[in-house]
Order: structure tokens, then C-alpha cells, then sequence
């Protein structure tokens, strides 16, 4: 796409145009370069809505860019005045920094503009946060030549290609424009592309076990009932009783599905074809015609004597093109099938080994238990013998049920096997299979199933396989992904996404990566390669363009409640008054319950998976009537362990951003097993930063200093965050085994550095609660005086907990606001004053032990808020609610103030594309490693007659690049007698007739080197038709001659366009063939397989197709 003009700002290019102007936040007027005279002039020449539209949009990205650049210039000035001056912002309370920041796991994550650890990517669907994503979870994608398509849990949505660099519309904030069908189609599993069936068609399984058919549309088609301005549903059927699990169109254009137990079916392209073409009025005939032409390939199967595959899932179906087979997978097994056949012809098991058949006089033979019955009947004790019978037969099914049920279940669960199921399987233009296990493990096979090599290049399970020219591409539960060429050499690896790569697709030079959170990127076909390093510098200087500052204020409270309850008024001194201007309310409570009994119960619960109480219930709902909870808050999450609760509300005006939300607990008592000592934490992404907030109550008593130490790395090395336990049956659908257990340990899927906690990859840590460091060398009179003088600063010096994180052992390189408030422990209870104290026996020295504690992203106190830094803090309130007498605690309460620098998406996605479009050094390397290579074919013309085979030679003429070639078929035609050919009909998926065979279809042509194809045409005189699976008809195949046009598609190693060369193909049943042309040719007739030689053709010379093909009488 053309860049926008450059903006500028000088009074003479100001008043050289017709000037359109607005007024921002700041009051400052500004004056619109964007909307120049030109655009006023064309928005006069033309008052169509489209262009309406776009002249509004550019407006609002004009806009848009403008704002955020003088943001920029304002942060840069009031932040230099500030160095300057030497002074914090004004309201902000002085801080006291602990130790060990420096230390790696301590230290703040690395942030930036452009990520540096990975190639920039396309943000086509910014991560989406989870509870808005509740039964519309994006499962799969595919990319055709024109659109992305997309599939969830309640509907289907597709992207069109050469609108991905535009401004995002109104439906989702960030993600590139869309059209999306209507809601309430079930839940979809798996995508199928047919580009060769003319108007170019997307097939789609679902759980409901329809299979349906997306058709896209001109503007101008509405019958039929368009669902969103260009697409719609044009078949559906009913192909499976149980879900849909896996699709694919073999190399002859039929359609293959499979699903649970086994079940396998083929739908044939004749009727598929059939069905489609029916007017609107016979359109309720389509479903019935599909429905009963599919062929039960199970059946094979059996009586084969193959017994492994007769309850195993099928996972994954795959084309192999090249030499015309399907594969079909469950997690341990394969089998493959002669796609032009349709026949079985091995079944072996994940190492390979073929799998033995079953000697089937050991199988039931349900026709003889037929005859017995028969018998029996007429026998003498009729009835007796029925009953007996029947209760047989029942107790054999039950038991087969069962049995069939333990085998379904070890293949999902992988008994023994597991790790080394079946996940994603790949086909290489090489003709290679490609398996990816649970384990992580890479599979090299050949075309008919042997096993030739493995590689292990990351420990976490292969979810997706994705294959474009030289270079396969594989996706991780880990969010990883890695390319690799076609002998299996690591090129590169990065994380892709914070969640499991579940899906990619590759189309308009780039490979779309779907993660199991729901968003899309694209990342370019050359990565890793030198067009990385030129797009993130190009974009890390544009970052003041899409860096958009959001501010916020976090209200964070922690009070150890001793079990007992509080009065409203008390939370409303604590909480309420102080929430007034806040979007975010943190709360942690310690205490809540004890003893004994409360310890062992809590302890059971949590070895379930449930967690709370009616206790920790009653502190929520007391707490939320106090925040207005329903219409002034919403409250997001809470974790409770034994008398530890931490809960999280936000304002609702705030809930669209934030979100995410997981939970954590880490026990510290009677050995790190349970929860009267401990940690509950709540994990959410608020404006796309991820922020933790941690509960603490560590060990008790003046001499257990280390002991508190301990609780604290304790906490801190080993909390991992998981879904809420009232969450947990909301797991999206269509995730497999492996993303399933992902997301029980790490709901959220951050993805850490592989020994690195899971909080030191928040943007903003916030510690709270009752961490018990007490004061050192002083006595209980002593710290009486100092405290009722208000004396604080001495007192400080007597902290443990301040002395600790001064010599780096404890809560390393952590902020906290400087105390000017009294010691928080010990009180008698309902004692006003600081004369409530404890004065009892113990005498307990006065204690700061309410403590909140901070780390955001700055590694220095002067680090403004940028995309580097994209969270800093400050604090505005630090002090403790004395008048609160309901505990021998004081509530402590601690308000931030917090600027979060995010990404607007759709600018970035915008100069995403003006740079991919203009920079000259990217669109030299990119026109580089896209050249094709000079190649040739040695003819143009083929005919056939009786089972010919001919010889086709392509020709690599470059001396140092490898050429990748694909041979298709454009369609069929019938020859009339006059030779001329009509009745052109395109088949599914390109696919070849029945009669025709080319092998192999796919490959790479090395330099210099010539690549001979077999194109056979194969004795095929009768067509069977199938009712329900079982074959009805036999008839004899038209015996008029026929024409099919192939297409020889080569392409370099990384290039997305293609040389096409086209070869026409004559099937001739008569003795003499007709002229392929009105052209004398000297030769005479042709017969057999005699080539019209036309010589060599260069493919490089030209990107059209040879001349003297257009006189041809092409259909």
C-alpha cells in the first residue's frame, strides 16, 4: 500500500492546502496534512459511501497519530523538566528501594517496542482477553488466496488479504477489519481450503457432526441469504454422529472426514458438485444428496483384518498430492489410503511398524449370531432360550462397550504412550511426511510410511506443523516457534505467543500463527532472514506514532482480621473512603478462619481442586456491599487458602481492559504443606501488562527472621498461576490433550525462561499483607515512647524488614512508600488510640508488621513510561486505619498511581504495512529471495489412448538455486467431434479425474537438474455410485474423449508468486484422435502417445503463458 504523506508542520504548508483542523485533550488546534485538497477534491468528485467511509477512517488514524505524537512530546519535556529540577512528580510519596534488583530473577522483564528476542509480526487479532472469549474461542484458521479464515466455538470469521494493514473496525479494538456469520453455529474443529472449485470454497467440520460448506460472494449476490457483506453458508449435512475432528481433499477432489471411534468417510466430488449447483428451490435436496453418497472407509478395516484403527480418533487427515495417497491419524496409529482407489493399503503404528491383522474367524460373526437366533426362535423353549440369549448378548455388548471405552481412553490419555501421541502431521513440497509428537518429537516419513529420521529440538509437545517452499514451520504448547529446513536443520526459534501455538496457515507472504488464547499474527515467510533487523528498527522509530499512556489508580489493602468480623463502618474507613477515584480495588485478608479443623479441611479441598468458605464468602460479600459492588465495581477474582484471601474488584467503566484473570496459593506451614502460613495471588492483564497481586502471611515471632526470608523466596520461586477453580469446566473446545494440561498449571500461558518464576515475568508485582517482621533491639517501652512521639524515623532503623531488604536477602529490589504511620501490631481489640497497645502479659513490642510492597518495569527511579518501560508506579497514599479497633491489627491501605504504555494495534499494524510497502532496502531482499529460477518443460500437448503413459521433464536451468514445482489440474472438458472442448469443469481442491495419474505431483528441482514425471492414464471405464456407504450402481464411464488442463506451478525457494506453465491432456477412447488445433500439422494424425513437440519453453522469460497456448481452444 502507498504510504501517508509526511506531516508537516510549517505555517506555509499549513495554509498551501485545504486545511481541516480539531482541537485535542490538551486544547492545542491542530491542523489535518492527511486531509489535504486532494482528499477534499475526490471526496467532492465522488459521494459514494465507501469512500465516505475511508475518508473518515484516515481522519481518525490522522487523529490518532497526532495524539499520541504530542503525548510523546509532552512526556519528553515535563520529564526532562523533572531531571532538571531533581524532583519526583509532586503528589508521590518517597520510596525505599531493597537490594538484589540486579539479580536475574529479580529483575524487571525485558519490554520494548519491537520485541528484540523475536522477527516483528503482523498483529492480525491482538490477544483477546479470555472472559470475552467464553464460548467463541477461535480454534483453527486457514488461508486461501484471497482471505484468512477463521473458526471458533459460535461462529465463522474471515479477513481479507489486502485489508490487513487497514484500521481496525468497530467489532474488536486492535484486530484488523473483518465479516463474521452469524452466531449460534456450532462449535467448528477443523478447516479444509478448496481453491479449485471455482468461486473458491472452505469446508468446515463441527462438533454437532455437520460438515458445512463457506462460499465467498460479490456484492452484488444476495440470494441465497448472504450472512455478512460476502460470504456465506451454501452446505450443510449431517456426515458424522459424533464430532467432525479432521478434513481434508485428496488429490482426485473428494472430500475425506473423520471423527471418534474410527469412523472414516469419503464424500465423492460428483456429488458434492451436485449438490452445490442445485438452484435455491432445490436446495433442500443438497443435504440429502451429500448425506447419502458418502463410502464408508472403515469398513475396509474389517475386512482387511485391521483391528487399531477401529477405535482410534482420527486426529488429522492429510493429502498427500504428490503421490496421490491419504493419510489418516489417530495419536498412535496410521493408515494410508490410494486416494484414486480409495483403497487400503497399510496401517502401522507411531514407530513404524506395520500392524499385524487380526485373523478374523476370532471376530464375531454377526451373521451367524443371526442364524442362532433364528433358530432358537422356532425352537420348542422359545422363550427361555430368548431371554437367555438376550442376556448374553447384552452382557458380550457390555462388556465389548467397555473394552471399546478403555481403548478410546488409553488413546486419548495415552497409557504408557502419551508422550509420544500423534499431534500435528505435514506434507514438505519433497514429497516428505512430517509428524509432531507430544514429546516434542519431529518424525521424517517417506511417501509410503516408512520412518526415516527423528529430531528433537524443544522439549515442550508439537501442537501444528506448517510447511511453505524450503522451510517447515512447527508450533508448540510453549508458545514456541521454531523453522526448520527440509533435512530437519534448525534455522530459528522465538515465542510466538504467551499460550500454545494450536494452528498456522500460510498465505500473502506470511505464516499465521493461531494462539490457544484466540489471537492471530502473521510473521514473515523469510524469518528468520535480513528483512527482520530493517522492520524493527523501522518500527522501534516509529514508536511515538502507536504508543498509547493509560493512567490508572490501584487501591491496595491488607489487614490480619484474627479471625473475627468487622462492622461496615470499618471497611467503610478502610476501603470506602478511600475508593472513590480508583479503577482498581486489591484486597487481602489473613486470618479469616483457623484452627485445627479449618487447616485439615482446607487441606482436602485443595487436593480436589476446590477452594473458599462460607467465612471467606461473608468477608466478599461485605466487602462488595461496601464498594457498590454490581454497579459502581465488578468484582474479577478472589483466592482463598485455609485464612488467607486475596480478591481483586475493578470499576466498571475499566472491565472491557482487563481481564485474564489466574489464581495461585503456595503454602508455607508444617513443611510448605499447609495454609496457617503462606501466599494466595491473583494474576490479571490489565491494558494488555500483566500485574500480580500476592497475599502474604509468613512466619510469626521476633527471632524467626530467616524463617520469613525463606516463606518469601519460597513464594516467590515456586507460585505458579492456574484458571480459577470456578472457572476450570470453561476449557474451550477443540484444545487438545496437550493444551488441556497446559492449562491447568498456567492458565494464562506465560511463558517464562525455563527456570525463571512466573512472577518475575509480570509488569507490576504488588506484595501485601502480614509479613510479620518485627522490630530489633528495643522494648516494649521504648517503642511506647518513640511511637507516641511519633518518632517513626528511629523506629525504622529497628526494622527487620528494613534491614533485611538493605542487605539484599528478602524481597529483592522492591519499592515501598517511607512509613509515617504507628507500628499496626499489637492492639487490644475495640481499644481506641495508640493507648491500645497490647498491655497484656506478653507486653508484644509494636510492629510494622501490615506491609505492601511493589516492583513495576523501571530498573532506575527515573524511567519514564514508555514501550521499554511500560509500567511505573508511584504511590499516593501509604497509612494505617488506627481507628479501626475490630483486630489486634490495623488495616493498612496503599493507593498507586500507575501509568501503562500499550500498544495501539491498528496504527502499528498500518505502519506495518507502509513500511513493508515502501522501504526500499526490504522490497530489494524481498525481490531477491523470491526470484524464481529459469525453468523449462519439454511439452504442452498430451495424448492418451488405451493405459499410455507419458514422460514429462521439467528443467532446473539455474546453476545455483533449487526451483519448487506443483503440477494441478485446472479442470476437466468433454472433446465434441469437431475436437473442440466444452462442458469445462473445475474439480475440488484442483484435483485430477479419476482417469488421469501424476506422480509425483509435487517436488524440488536442484540446480541444473531435470525432473522426470509420470503422467499415466488408468483403466477406468465404470463409475459406482454409493447409497449410505454400500455401492449401488455400476455403469459405464462417458465415453466421449476427454481434456484436462495441468498446470505446472514453479516458485523459488521463499517466492509467493508462481510461473505457470499449461499442459493440455487428451484422453481419446477412438482409434484416431481429432487435431489438437486448426493448425496443419505436418506429422499427420497422432496416435498413442505421440507428443506434439512444441520444443522447450522458458518459463523465466515471461509471466504469461506462452503464445501459440492462447490459439488453443482452451475452455
Amino acid at each position: 500500500m502507498d504510504p501517508p504523506p509526511l506531516i508537516d508542520f510549517s505555517d506555509d504548508a499549513v495554509s498551501s492546502v485545504t486545511s481541516h483542523s480539531y482541537t485535542d485533550r490538551h486544547g492545542t488546534r491542530i491542523f489535518d496534512r492527511y486531509l489535504s485538497s486532494s482528499s477534499s477534491s475526490s471526496a467532492a468528485a465522488s459521494s459514494d459511501d465507501d469512500d465516505e467511509t475511508h475518508t473518515h477512517s484516515s481522519s481518525s488514524t490522522t487523529i490518532k497519530r497526532l495524539d499520541y505524537m504530542i503525548d510523546f512530546l509532552d512526556r519528553k519535556l515535563s520529564t526532562s523538566d523533572d531531571r532538571n529540577r531533581n524532583r519526583r512528580p509532586a503528589s508521590s510519596l518517597p520510596e525505599f528501594v531493597g537490594r538484589g534488583g540486579d539479580i536475574t530473577m529479580f529483575r524487571p522483564p525485558v519490554r520494548a517496542a519491537v520485541h528484540p528476542a523475536r522477527p516483528p509480526s503482523l498483529e492480525v487479532r491482538p490477544h483477546p482477553l479470555r472472559e470475552t472469549q467464553v464460548g467463541c474461542f477461535l480454534r483453527a484458521i486457514l488461508c486461501t488466496e484471497k482471505q484468512l479464515w477463521g473458526g471458533g466455538e459460535n461462529g465463522v470469521r474471515v479477513w481479507n488479504l489486502k485489508d490487513l494493514y487497514s484500521e481496525s473496525g468497530s467489532e474488536e479494538d486492535g484486530t484488523a477489519p473483518f465479516k463474521e456469520s452469524v452466531m449460534g453455529v456450532s462449535a467448528l474443529m477443523c478447516l479444509v481450503g478448496d481453491e479449485g472449485s471455482g468461486s473458491g470454497l472452505v469446508w468446515s467440520g463441527h462438533r454437532d457432526g455437520k460438515v458445512r460448506c463457506w462460499k465467498m460472494m460479490n456484492q452484488n449476490q444476495n440470494q441465497y441469504g448472504c450472512l455478512s457483506d460476502g460470504f456465506r453458508e451454501a452446505l450443510s449435512w449431517q456426515a458424522h454422529r459424533g464430532p467432525v475432528l479432521s478434513l481434508c481433499i485428496s488429490s482426485h477432489g473428494d472430500l475425506w472426514s473423520g471423527s471418534e471411534g474410527g469412523a472414516l468417510k469419503l464424500w465423492p466430488w460428483e456429488a458434492l458438485e451436485k449438490a452445490l449447483s442445485l438452484t435455491a428451490e432445490e436446495r433442500p435436496m443438497a443435504a440429502l444428496i451429500v448425506e447419502r453418497s458418502y463410502i464408508d472407509l472403515r469398513s475396509q478395516l474389517s475386512v482387511n483384518g485391521f483391528s487399531s484403527m477401529l477405535t482410534s480418533d482420527i486426529k488429522n487427515l492429510l493429502s498427500d498430492k504428490s503421490s496421490a495417497k491419504v493419510w489418516s491419524a489417530g495419536y498412535l496409529s496410521f493408515a494410508l489410503w490410494d486416494a484414486r482407489t480409495r483403497e487400503l493399503l497399510k496401517v502401522f503404528n507411531i514407530d513404524g511398524q506395520i500392524e499385524n491383522r487380526v485373523d478374523m474367524s476370532l471376530l464375531p460373526d454377526f451373521s451367524l449370531e443371526d442364524e442362532v437366533k433364528m433358530k432358537i426362535v422356532t425352537s420348542s423353549k422359545k422363550d427361555k432360550m430368548q431371554s437367555s440369549f438376550g442376556f448374553f448378548q447384552r452382557s458380550r455388548n457390555a462388556i465389548m462397550g467397555a473394552a471399546d471405552a478403555v481403548r478410546r481412553v488409553a488413546a486419548r490419555s495415552g497409557f504408557g504412550d502419551d508422550n509420544r501421541r500423534t499431534e500435528a502431521l505435514a506434507i514438505t513440497i519433497d514429497g516428505m511426511i512430517w509428524t509432531g509428537c507430544a514429546n516434542g518429537l519431529l518424525v521424517q516419513w517417506d511417501a509410503i510410511g516408512n520412518r526415516l529420521q527423528d529430531f528433537q529440538h524443544h522439549s515442550s509437545a508439537v501442537q501444528c506443523l506448517c510447511t511453505f517452499g524450503s522451510r517447515i514451520w512447527v508450533g508448540y504448547v510453549s508458545g514456541i516457534v521454531q523453522v526448520l529446513d527440509l533435512e530437519g536443520n534448525l534455522l530459528g526459534g522465538w515465542v510466538a505467543h504467551s499460550s500454545p501455538v494450536i494452528k498456522m496457515t500460510v498465505g500473502a507472504g506470511y505464516v499465521f500463527t493461531l494462539a490457544n488464547h484466540g489471537g492471530i499474527r502473521g510473521w514473515n515467510v523469510t524469518s528468520p532472514g535480513p528483512v527482520d533487523s530493517i522492520l524493527s528498527s523501522e518500527l522501534s522509530g516509529k514508536e511515538f506514532l502507536y504508543t498509547r499512556i493509560e493512567s490508572l489508580k490501584i487501591l491496595t489493602g491488607t489487614w490480619n482480621v484474627g479471625q473475627g468480623r468487622a462492622s461496615h463502618d470499618s471497611l467503610i474507613s478502610w476501603l470506602g473512603s478511600a475508593a472513590s477515584d480508583v479503577g482498581i480495588v486489591v484486597v487481602g485478608l489473613q486470618e479469616v478462619e483457623m484452627g485445627a479443623g479449618v487447616l485439615a479441611m482446607s487441606a482436602a479441598k485443595e487436593t480436589v481442586g476446590l477452594e473458599g468458605s462460607s467465612v471467606g464468602q461473608w468477608w466478599l460479600d461485605l466487602i462488595g456491599k461496601t464498594l457498590d459492588e454490581g454497579s459502581t465495581f465488578e468484582r474479577v477474582g478472589s483466592r482463598q487458602l485455609a485464612g488467607l484471601l486475596v480478591s481483586v474488584w475493578v470499576r466498571t467503566n475499566l472491565k472491557a481492559f482487563v481481564g485474564d484473570v489466574d489464581a495461585a496459593a503456595v503454602p508455607c506451614g508444617f513443611g510448605r504443606a499447609i495454609g496457617n502460613k503462606g501466599a494466595v495471588g491473583l494474576r490479571l492483564r490489565v491494558y494488555d501488562r500483566v500485574m500480580c497481586f500476592v497475599n502474604c502471611h509468613f512466619a510469626a515471632h521476633l527471632e524467626a527472621v530467616n524463617r520469613r526470608n525463606a516463606d518469601f523466596d519460597h513464594v516467590y520461586r515456586t507460585m505458579t498461576f492456574s484458571r480459577p477453580s470456578y472457572l476450570s469446566n470453561a476449557t474451550a473446545a477443540g484444545a487438545s490433550s496437550a493444551v488441556q494440561m497446559l492449562r491447568s498449571t498456567n492458565a494464562m500461558g506465560m511463558q517464562t525462561v525455563e527456570g525463571m518464576p512466573e512472577l518475575s515475568e509480570a509488569d507490576m508485582v504488588i506484595f501485601l499483607g502480614d509479613l510479620n517482621y518485627r522490630l530489633d533491639g528495643i522494648s516494649y517501652d521504648e517503642a511506647r515512647d518513640f511511637v507516641s512521639q511519633r518518632c517513626f524515623d528511629w523506629l525504622k532503623e529497628k526494622d527487620q524488614l528494613r534491614a533485611e531488604m538493605e542487605a539484599g536477602n528478602v524481597f529483592q529490589g522492591m519499592r515501598e512508600a517511607v512509613i509515617r504511620f504507628p507500628p499496626t501490631y499489637k492492639f487490644e481489640r475495640h481499644q481506641a488510640g495508640l493507648a491500645g497497645y497490647d498491655s497484656g502479659e506478653k507486653k508484644r513490642v509494636p510492629a510494622w508488621c501490615d506491609r505492601i510492597l511493589y516492583r513495576d518495569n523501571r530498573s532506575a527511579l527515573a524511567s519514564e513510561c514508555s514501550l521499554e518501560c511500560p509500567v511505573v508506579s508511584s504511590i499516593l497514599q501509604y497509612e494505617a486505619c488506627m481507628d479501626v479497633t475490630d483486630s489486634d491489627h490495623k488495616p493498612v491501605r496503599c493507593i498507586f498511581s500507575v501509568d501503562v504504555a500499550r500498544v495501539d494495534e491498528s496504527i502499528k499494524r498500518q505502519e506495518f504495512g507502509d513500511i513493508m510497502g515502501s522501504n526500499e532496502k526490504i522490497k530489494l531482499i524481498l525481490e531477491k529471495l523470491r526470484q524464481i529460477p529459469e525453468t523449462i518443460v519439454s511439452t504442452n500437448n498430451i495424448i492418451f489412448q488405451n493405459q499410455d503413459v507419458s514422460i514429462l521433464r521439467i528443467t532446473n536451468r539455474c546453476g545455483k538455486q533449487d526451483a519448487f514445482y506443483e503440477i494441478i489440474c485446472e479442470g476437466q472438458s468433454t472433446v465434441k467431434e469437431d475436437g473442440q472442448a466444452s462442458d469445462h469443469l473445475p474439480r475440488g481442491s484442483f484435483g485430477f479425474p479419476r482417469w488421469l495419474e501424476v506422480m509425483p505431483a509435487t517436488g524440488v528441482l536442484k540446480p541444473d537438474r531435470i525432473e522426470e514425471i509420470s503422467v499415466r492414464h488408468e483403466d477406468f471405464q465404470t463409475l459406482k455410485e454409493f447409497v449410505d456407504g454400500v455401492p449401488q450402481n455400476w455403469w459405464c464411464e462417458d465415453m466421449r474423449d476427454q481434456e484436462v488442463i495441468l498446470v505446472v506451478k514453479v516458485r523459488g525457494s521463499l517466492s509467493t508468486e508462481t510461473k505457470n506453465h499449461r499442459i493440455r491432456v487428451r484422453h481419446c477412447y477412438s482409434a484416431k484422435t481429432q487435431p489438437m488445433d486448426h493448425k496443419p500439422n505436418n506429422t499427420g494424425q497422432i496416435q498413442g502417445n505421440v507428443l506434439p513437440r512444441s520444443d522447450y519453453q522458458r518459463l523465466s522469460n515471461s509471466l504469461d503463458v506462452v503464445d501459440h497456448l492462447r490459439n488453443l481452444h482452451s475452455p
